[in-house]
């Protein structure tokens, strides 16, 4: 009997709750309702009787007031003919434009080294001195001479080291001529060529821009990474730009002008498709879709869908529906 009574309330308990989540819910949807439906322009008139003039005409500037009250804040560009250049990112490396390493004539003792890391070479000039003499034979200190003009970047041995013809007593970097060595993906080396420009921004200075140019373009890809090795040449000389930087690239792949562009801010990706929401003369949002050209990291193209003029909203249209009242700020 008590095991009866305690099923009969427990049932009793699931049903109360059921409902009441029931009646919580339709209270949720009936209050969303409320809000989606548009607001009447006037009170409705009781059966049988026709509405005043005076009324219907207050009802409206009401309703308009009204929407004007509810109309969302946002702010929107215009629609303008621009430039615009496909870019693409990728990492590279500060190389010097050249190395050069710099060899003694003859095998012997390395009796002298003239010249330390960092210190400038002008080709021609004498950098160290090698004794070739045996033991019972004396012979004059050979000196070994280098080939081009550049800065000492190593130097792998000692003075007393014996050396031979093969024996690199220095490398030589010429640091008037820095690169940017990097690799493009093989998906953009039809679009790679000599003179492309290019921004390369280093860690070391942070926010700063160093124009570049494309001055190098291999013949081949590396089979194992399906990249192509490109070199590019600053525009101008910067001292504080070392060898052996970290670099960041943006490669300028293409480049159109006067063409419709719009802030890259305004699109909203819908599945696969992009929107837009214009302004319309009477304040109200209208959804478009648009059909996109080149894509920078700010701009876009757009090839179809809007107009020239066209008022595009830009920040606060990702809750906005199809004629909601808006409120352009430029």
């Amino acid at each position: 009997m008590n095991r009866s009574r305690t099923r009969y309330a427990r049932r009793v308990a699931t049903v109360i709750i059921l409902a009441l989540i029931f009646i919580f819910i339709l209270c949720i949807v009936l209050s969303y309702l409320q809000k989606r439906q548009p607001r009447s322009s006037g009170q409705s008139a009781a059966p049988g009787q026709i509405p005043a003039q005076g009324a219907s005409a207050g009802g409206a500037s009401g309703g308009n007031a009204a929407d004007m009250r509810n109309a969302v804040a946002v702010r929107a560009v215009s629609v303008e003919n621009g430039a615009i250049e496909n870019t693409i990112l990728i990492n590279g490396d500060i190389l010097t434009g050249r190395d050069v390493s710099i060899y003694p004539t003859v095998a012997g003792r390395l009796s002298e080294l003239r010249l330390k890391i960092g210190d400038p070479v002008a080709r021609g000039q004498v950098v160290a001195l090698v004794d070739p003499s045996r033991p019972g034979e004396v012979f004059s200190q050979s000196p070994v001479v280098s080939t081009i003009s550049g800065t000492i970047m190593s130097s792998p041995v000692a003075a007393g080291n014996t050396v031979s013809a093969t024996t690199a007593i220095y490398t030589v970097g010429d640091l008037s001529n820095l690169l940017v060595e990097t690799f493009v993906p093989e998906r953009y080396v039809s679009s790679v060529q000599k003179g492309l420009p290019a921004a390369v921004s280093l860690e070391a200075f942070p926010g700063e821009i160093f124009m570049a140019a494309v001055d190098e373009v291999s013949p081949v890809l590396d089979p194992s990474s399906r990249t192509l090795r490109i070199r590019l040449k600053f525009n101008q000389r910067d001292s504080r730009v070392k060898a052996g930087m970290f670099a960041q690239v943006s490669l300028v792949t293409q480049r159109r002008t006067d063409v419709k562009v719009i802030p890259r801010d305004a699109l909203i990706n819908t599945y696969g498709s992009y929107i837009v929401f214009t302004v319309d003369d009477e304040g109200r949002a209208r959804r478009k879709e648009v059909a996109l050209g080149l894509e920078s990291e700010s701009m876009v193209e757009i090839a179809e869908g809007l107009a020239l003029g066209e008022k595009v909203i830009v920040v606060g249209q990702n809750f906005l529906s199809d004629g909601d009242p808006v409120r352009a700020l430029e």
